[in-house]
């Protein structure tokens, strides 16, 4: 006796029509990365043949305290073709796939490369990325990511924008009066509509907070190559920048917050009108209009000092400093002192 034969079935509009439903049932009970190596989105590692990987930094090979950026990895298969990482990589394999270390700088789940702002924590020191495959233990790949200093910086030491005011309150309108008669042989008046009530006025805005006194220290360092050690400290906190001062700059911000704006008046709530009869009713009066509210007084620029080292003054062109008041005013200009400065850190 012979088997029988199974033959697959094209599926029927009802299986079709059901294929949302399926995708949200595979969805919810596998999760979307089982989904996604299923429907061929993604790949394993553990089931795919590799020979080799390679490191990049596609948006630039270097990195500035504080900057972030995406690391791609790229696996060779032993017919030549080349898988990427996800994300930047616009590729197939899955972060989860990989191990990496990292020395200096930090790496979070989806492949992005940060170093911390505070630059005494890189300086001196090369970051460096090790990345290796669990499922492959004998492949591995590292890179060096050079450190740069040429970047636009910015220190916001302004002050906060005031609270703005509530809107006042509508007043309410008045009751139309009762209905008379307007029946020539059983006469009677009609009813006075009452008067709407007044609209509360608006809050007052918030002031704006006056920027903090800041202290400017510039040291220059000279080896290996010119760069400005900087510190911007005020009463409640201390940022330092390490600057290239040929390709790098930092503007620093001192404003004073903008006073918050006034609440709008509320609306008079409107006179009732008069009932109809005879004689008709008076209508309510309408009442007033709630007064805006002010806008609150604006914030006061801070003064900023900046003490320099006299081997600095060349560079000093590098900052750049804002200190508008919160009214737009032009606030209090730096005041520069030249004096010997030792490396800050």
């Amino acid at each position: 006796m012979r088997p029988s034969t199974l033959v697959p079935q094209r599926p029927g509009p009802s299986l079709r029509r059901g294929a949302p439903c399926l995708l949200a049932f595979l969805l919810a009970s596998t999760g979307c990365t089982a989904i996604r190596v299923w429907t061929g989105a993604r790949v394993r590692l553990e089931k795919t043949p590799i020979t080799s990987l390679e490191l990049s930094l596609p948006r630039g090979p270097g990195l500035a305290p504080g900057d972030r950026s995406p690391l791609v990895v790229s696996c060779l298969q032993p017919d030549g073709t080349i898988l990427r990482t996800e994300g930047e990589g616009r590729g197939k394999v899955l972060w989860e796939d990989l191990h990496i270390t990292a020395s200096v700088a930090q790496v979070d789940a989806k492949g992005i490369v940060s170093l911390p702002a505070d630059p005494r924590l890189s300086d001196g020191r090369l970051p460096h990325l090790v990345v290796t495959v669990p499922s492959h233990p004998d492949l591995r790949a590292e890179l060096d990511i050079p450190l740069s200093y040429d970047r636009a910086y910015e220190a916001d030491f302004s002050g906060r924008p005031g609270r703005s005011g509530m809107d006042g309150s509508n007043g309410l309108d008045g009751h139309s009066g009762s209905t008379g008669s307007i029946d020539p042989a059983n006469p009677s008046p009609g009813g006075n509509g009452s008067d709407g009530d007044d609209g509360a006025s608006g809050e007052d805005g918030g002031p704006g907070e006056d920027a903090p006194p800041l202290h400017v220290q510039v040291a220059l360092r000279v080896e290996p190559r010119p760069l400005l050690q900087i510190s911007v400290s005020s009463p409640s906190r201390i940022e330092r920048f390490l600057l290239d001062p040929r390709g790098g700059s930092l503007t620093l911000r001192a404003e004073g917050g903008r006073g918050g704006s006034g609440g709008r008046g509320g609306r008079g709530g409107s006179g009732g009108f008069g009932g109809t009869g005879t004689p008709s009713g008076s209508s309510g009066r309408s009442g007033m209009n709630g007064r805006d509210g002010f806008d609150g007084p604006s914030g006061r620029a801070g003064i900023i000092t900046v003490t320099y080292d006299p081997a600095a003054k060349p560079y000093l062109g590098a900052l750049r400093f804002f200190t508008w008041n919160g009214d737009r005013s032009s606030g209090p200009l730096p005041v520069f002192r030249e004096e010997p400065t030792p490396r800050l850190w």
